[in-house]
């Protein structure tokens, strides 16, 4: 059995990076850095979706993340409630 290769964040940019340029073919450019040419495409996909992400307001990206934590906490706090009060009627100790 193969062990699948793990590229780091910096070599899949490069790669992305020099498909966008599209000066070469994404055949050409997953021979050069020796990857399978759909992971060339691959990479270059999430790179021109993230893109918007980089220009976006801070602002913005920071209330996104606040709303997510945000839900999470949330959810968290129910499950805790719900998981309290299963002891609680477990044990007896109903109130």
């Amino acid at each position: 059995m193969t062990q699948r290769k793990k590229y780091s964040a910096d070599f899949k940019a490069k790669v992305a990076i020099e498909a966008l340029k599209a000066q070469r073919t994404c055949n050409e450019i997953a021979s050069d850095f020796e990857v399978h040419p759909m992971q060339v495409t691959e990479w270059k996909r999430k790179a021109v979706d993230g893109l918007p992400l980089v220009f976006a307001n801070k602002r913005t990206r920071d209330d996104a993340d606040k709303d997510v934590l945000v839900a999470r906490l949330y959810q968290e706090v129910g499950q805790l409630t719900v998981e309290r009060d299963w002891l609680k009627k477990k044990s007896g100790r109903v109130r």
